[in-house]
Order: structure tokens, then sequence, then C-alpha cells
């Protein structure tokens, strides 16, 4: 029996999903927010599917505190998982809880019933529709519970929707973002701050700042400055110039170094994460390693580097509150803390999810919600607030640096005997509503008693900075070693896929260094250690797919890479190989994929999440890297912190395995990690020598050249 969807634990009344509306429209909720993704069609396919509607129906509510049942976050490859079960759950008890009310209405057999475009047909051509049957409350609809397994769940004849995005066309042509959003009667404001999220200002030129031309009001409170202006083209110049105006104190961070020098040399709190004795190759006997590599991979810090700065919108109430518009992934946790910072009840504090520019993480969408619900609350104005794009690059949370050292042996026959694994990282979650206190910048800031909580990691099995650091594979005895971080030189939180892109690229390329010093095949090398029959058949897929075999001597300079991860080890499996060229850079030529996430709920927004992964993780794993100096963040800006072109987007090959008979599984970050192996993996082909850090700039590569030779870390 499945486990129910935790959502309904929070919400376990039907009506908390559904809503009979005028004229034969249902109102569907969700907490699951749009996040470009394309989780509005999919969860819609789910709902339409199992009530037996029609899209063209429905009003979808996502993401709104008044109306949304609470899901948490739309995070962690969870939204068809949670959301998802939890939808199928909803329409199949209201489905049959409204079959059996229209039997017997129509004196009929359910099983005799056609249900189509939300009415029921009987034999003898009567028919009835849910709106009709909850009208004359033929369903005890306000206390109908969908949180208990229900063993009389009834099966009717319905026609399946196919559902289509329904989004991107305001995108495209309107106000589909949050940025276009206007209020009546509404102020622009921006928000002073230095270049790092903990810098100070040594005094604040008042006077100065009420005279830049576009500044109408100057908001101080403690350290918190807003300046604002009906104009925003003209606020924007005032604030660009208002920077400069302030001499800014910058607290003492480490210097720059690359992260596996870095982080092994800061203070740790570590701890065996995991030990497993493991079992010995059948056959063989425990016997000394006939080879043992010890290698030392990492990442840098990343920025999320969305294209659309932060954005919120703000309303003061008539009751003392305050409405927000944010396109948080977390909105009742945000609308929480903004009214323990506010000092505001629940009630009075409403967050009303609006589609951003898409982050995949913890970016600067709660902080700068934060900084409208402030402004609006405390001097009264409708005003919206967008961050520019030197915050988003410099205040903003990163995606925290990882350092991760394995050591593993070969048997004699080339099995893979022992693995101790180390990871060096800091805290991946520091959402608001995560630790104690408030995690967000504006109210340190503008509160003097509130500071950054305290933080802390996920555990593992899924694992903040130890995701995805236990191998999919047989290894044997194992061992994982975490050695967690608790300040760091820029301020971290989630970034997609966590500890998962840098634990899967370490784990990729060693298990591509231990294929060669047994001189056997990287994939044949993989299927000797994976008994999972789905792992093993994408790794086998995608090798037919890219002709594996026919890739030809290292060092050519064209490369191919194989990687093969399972996201949590509970979630989308995934099977990749790269083509690269190297001759002045990295050229990423194409990339072929096989993913497998069970049953398909709507294939063409999965397709989507894959490649918009693939090339993510291609931007993070050859360009991006956050860079600072004792002045703070340097890397503010598109120049200093380089992202993917258009240019250089590669051919893509997608294969999708649709399983109806396996439960849908997380796939939004199945790729992330197999990608970065992949990649490092096909450099190493390309050229005959191995680089073990990203990104994989020329500079790195220059580094690996120059050393060319085995380093094996102390």
């Amino acid at each position: 029996m499945p486990i129910p969807s935790p959502s309904l634990s929070t919400s376990p009344l039907a009506k908390h999903w559904l809503r009979f509306g005028p004229e034969g429209i249902f109102e569907l909720r969700s907490g699951k927010v749009e996040l470009g993704q394309g989780i509005a069609a999919a969860l819609t396919q789910i709902a339409c599917n199992a009530l037996g509607i029609k899209a063209t129906q429905i009003v979808w509510v996502a993401g709104d505190t008044r109306h949304s049942p609470d899901e948490g976050f739309t995070a962690g490859s969870q939204s068809i998982e949670v959301g998802g079960q939890a939808w199928q759950r909803v329409g199949d008890i209201v489905r049959s809880r409204f079959a059996l009310a229209a039997a017997e209405r129509m004196s009929c057999q359910v099983s005799d019933l056609i249900l189509r475009a939300g009415a029921f047909h009987s034999p003898s051509g009567q028919q009835t529709s849910y709106h009709q049957l909850a009208l004359e409350n033929k369903v005890a609809w306000e206390d109908l519970r969908v949180d208990a397994e229900d063993p009389d769940l009834l099966t009717i004849p319905t026609e399946i929707e196919t559902v289509t995005r329904s989004d991107l066309w305001r995108k495209f042509t309107g106000d589909g973002f949050i940025h276009d959003h206007r209020l009546p009667d509404m102020w622009h404001a921006r928000i002073l701050r230095g270049p790092h999220p903990l810098s100070i200002a040594a005094e604040w030129p008042v006077e100065q700042l009420k005279k830049l031309k576009g500044v109408e009001q100057v908001l101080i409170q403690n350290a918190f400055v807003a300046l604002v202006g009906r104009d925003e083209g003209a606020l924007v110049k005032a604030h660009a110039q208002a920077r400069q105006l302030v001499s800014w104190i910058v607290p003492k961070i480490p210097a720059q170094q690359p992260a596996h020098v870095l982080l092994p040399s800061m203070d740790k709190k570590s701890s065996i994460a995991l030990h497993e004795a493991g079992q010995p190759t059948p056959g063989t006997a425990p016997r000394k390693d006939t080879h043992r590599l010890h290698r030392q991979y990492s990442r840098p810090y990343i920025a999320h580097a969305s294209i659309g700065p932060s954005c919120a919108l703000a309303s003061p109430t008539e009751e003392g509150g305050v409405q927000v518009w944010s396109h948080s992934q977390g909105v009742f946790t945000l609308r929480d803390q903004v009214a323990q910072a506010l000092k505001l009840s629940k009630q009075q504090v409403q967050v009303v999810h609006q589609p951003g520019a898409g982050c995949y993480g913890h970016n600067g969408a709660d902080d700068v919600a934060f900084d409208a619900a402030f402004i609006a609350h405390t001097w009264g104005l409708n005003v919206r607030v967008q961050w520019s794009r030197e915050d988003e690059l410099t205040v903003s949370p990163m995606g925290s640096a990882s350092s991760v050292d394995i050591q593993a042996g070969l048997s004699a026959e080339g099995h893979i005997q022992n693995w101790h694994v180390q990871v060096w990282s800091h805290a991946h979650v520091n959402r608001p509503g995560w630790g104690n206190g408030l995690q967000l910048l504006g109210a340190w800031q503008a509160l003097p008693d509130e500071k950054p909580p305290e933080p802390k990691d996920m555990p593992l099995p899924a694992g903040g900075g130890l995701r995805n650091a236990v191998p999919a594979y047989e290894v044997g005895e194992l061992t994982v070693e975490h050695h967690f971080l608790e300040s760091a030189p820029v301020r971290v939180s989630a970034l997609r896929s966590l500890g998962a892109h840098a634990n899967v690229f370490a784990i990729e390329c060693l298990m591509d260094e231990l294929s060669e010093v047994s001189n056997q095949d990287p994939v044949a090398f993989r299927l000797k250690h994976l008994a999972d029959p789905r792992a093993r058949h994408v790794v086998q897929k995608v090798a037919e797919m890219s002709n594996w075999h026919e890739r030809g001597n290292a060092g050519s300079g064209i490369g191919y890479g194989m990687a093969y991860g399972r996201y949590k080890n509970k979630a989308g499996y995934c099977a990749l190989v790269a083509q690269v060229e190297v001759s002045e850079r990295v050229k990423v030529l194409k990339v072929w994929a096989c993913v497998d996430a069970g049953k398909v709920v709507h294939l063409d927004g999965l397709r989507n999440q894959i490649e918009g992964g693939i090339l993510q993780a291609i931007s993070w794993s050859l360009h991006e890297s956050v860079q600072w100096s004792d002045q703070g963040i340097s890397s503010n800006d598109w120049e200093n912190y380089p992202i993917l072109s258009f240019l250089d987007v590669p051919e893509l090959d997608i294969d999708v395995v649709n399983d109806p008979s396996n439960p849908s599984l997380g796939s939004g970050e199945v790729v992330t990690g197999p990608c970065a192996g992949a990649l490092g993996n096909a450099v190493a082909h390309a050229l005959g020598i191995r680089a073990r850090h990203l990104p994989l700039t020329p500079e790195n590569l220059m580094l690996a050249m120059d050393q060319n030779h085995e380093h094996v870390p102390s």
C-alpha cells in the first residue's frame, strides 16, 4: 500500500483542494507553484484525468496562502511525487463519492456510468454533474476526507485530457512575470546594500541620498535603507549613484582559494555519517587491494544568477496586515517569517505566488518579499521592490562549495571492495523556516535583535552536503565522513540538487579512473557494479544511443564521457553521455541522456526539465564560480560571472523511459550530477589528462596539464 502524500496530513479535506465555482467551473488548488518547470500543467493533467473534467473547465489556484493547501516548498523534485500523489488521491476519492451519488440519483449501477467533462451519464440517457450533486447536497462535501486509504475507489470510463502549458503565452507576450505586475498608486523602491550580505555602512549620507534625482523618499530603520520614487528608471540610476556614496565595511572573510584547498582548512565538525561493512564479492574472499586510488574533487560556490533579478510587491491591508506578491518557492514559510518579523498574526499576512524568472533553489525571492512587506507595513505604501543585478550576484544566497575526497580499492578481478568518501561543505539549506530565527536578509538589517540563525545541514539519507555522497554502486565496505563547515565566506543556501552536483561528479569521475587502472571499459565497469535493473537499463540505453563503443582513443581533442546517477538514491534514474571538443576551451557538441522517472505524467514538461537541467549543469560545470576579495563579492555582473550562452547550447538527444507500472519519481534534478560527471570524463578522454576541480575553465585545464601527475592529498 503506498504511503499517503504528506500534503494530505496538512490539508485532509477535499474542500481544501477543490471548490465548485459558478457556471460549471472547478477551482483546483495546489501548494506546488510554477517556477518555469511546467508543474502546473502536469498537476492539472493528474487532476483533470482523476476527476474526468477538461482543462477548459478549471481555474488553477496555486501558492496562495489564503486559499491553497500548505504543501511546503516546491523543491527537491517532489512536486509530482508529493503534490501529484496528493491530487491523484483527492481526484479518486471525489470522483468515487460523486459517482455513488450520481448512480443513486439516476437509479443505475456505478459501473454503468460514463464520466465526461464533469458530467455523469447513465445508460438511460440521464445525466447529472458534480455541481448539481454538490448543490443538492448529495455528498457530505464539507466533511469529505482525503487523507486516509479508501478501499471503495471506483473506476469509471472517462475521456483522457491532454493538457498543454497555459503560462507561456503570457510570459512571451505580456504580463506573465511578477516583474510586470502593477499595483494602484504604486511606488518603486531600491534597497541600499553593500558588496557582501553582511557588509555595513560606515555611515549613511542621508542628505546626499535625498538629493539624488529620482529619490522622493529615503526610508531608514537601523541598517535597512530604501530609496523610494515614482519613476523607476530614474530610481535605478539613483541607486547606482547611492552605492558609490556609501563607504562599506566588509566582514573579514578568508582569502579566495580553490575550494579543495580552502574548505579542508576551515573549522569543521566531523562525523561518520554512514558505515557499512559490506559483503565480499560472490566467489571471492576479501583481500588486499590490487589497485587503490585516492583522489580529490571539488566545485566552487555557485550563484543562482537568475536572468530576471528578484522582485516582489506588497500592499498594506485595511486590517493592519500586509499582502505580498512573491516568486518564493515556499509561500507559507515566507508568510510565517514575515508575520514573525512584523509582529503580526499569520492571518494578517497574505502571500500570493507570482511567476519569477526561475532559479531552482533559494535565491533572493524571499528576501525581496520581506523588503516589500516591511516597506508596505512600516510606511504604508503600495510598493514594488526589484533587486539590481549586483544585488542578485552578491547578497543573495549561493550554492555551497564542496570538496570531496574518495579512496577506493579494487580486487584482482576488478571489483570495488572498499570505498571511503569525505565531504567538506557548508549548510545547503538556509531557507525561511529552516532552523531557529528569521532567514531574511532585510530582517537582520532592520531589526536589531535579529541575526542569521545557526546553520545546520540535512542528514542522510536525503542529505544536504551529503546528498548522493553514497554511491549507487556495489562497493563493498563503505564509509561516508562528513566535515560540516559552519561559517562561509559567502551566504549559502539551497541550489538545485544541493550536494548531488559535486558528489556525483566526484563519484563518476572516480569510476572512470578506476575503470582505467583496471583496463575496463567505463560502461562495462559500471554495469559490473550495478544490480538494479532500471539502473542497468538507462546505462545500456545511453551507451547504445551514443554509439559508445565507437568513441575512439583518448587524447584526440574530441572526447566522450559517461556518468550515471539516481537522484537521492531513491528518485529518478539518469545515465548521460557528453561529447566535447577541447581546444582553447571546452565546447559541448552533443549530449545523450536516458531518464527513468517511472510513470510519466506530462512528457513535454519532463523533457523540458531534463533539457533545462542539462544546460544549467553545463553552465555550472564549465563556467560558473563566485569570486571575492577583502572588498566583498567581485563576481557581480555577467562579465565577472559568465554563464552558458545560446551560442554554446549543444545538440540534445533525450530518451525517456515511460513505465506506467512504476510510481512517478522526482526528475527535476536527476541530470545535474550525471551531466557534471560526464563532462569531467569527456574532457579527460579528449585530453588524456584528468581535471578534477570545477569549473572546467581553460585556466583550470591548464593547471591540470601543468601538474600532469597524480596528486594524492594527505
